[in-house]
């Protein structure tokens, strides 16, 4: 089964603990929107002992390759196979 990796752009603001609303936008792989927005929501939570309630999402977009601008996103997209050992 071969599933194509998609990559997202998700922007927001998080809820920092003083009231302070903090904009984001994320560069993220995942095979669906739903994928994208729990990662998103687990990271930034994780990073910042953020509840979800606190991370407010305000768009999720389907970007192509060249629009990247995370290097590590464009050097995981450049692979061409990934050969894992038992």
């Amino acid at each position: 089964m071969h599933t194509a990796v998609k990559v997202f752009r998700v922007k927001g603001f998080m809820k920092l603990r003083g009231g302070e609303k903090i904009p984001f936008s994320i560069e993220t792989t995942a095979l669906t929107r739903d994928h994208a927005v729990e990662k998103i929501l687990y990271e930034l939570g994780s990073r910042h002992k953020l509840k979800r309630k606190h991370i407010e999402i305000i768009s999720v977009d389907e970007i192509s390759p060249d629009e990247v601008s995370r290097q590590e996103i464009r050097d995981l997209l450049a692979i061409d196979k990934l050969v894992v050992f038992e």
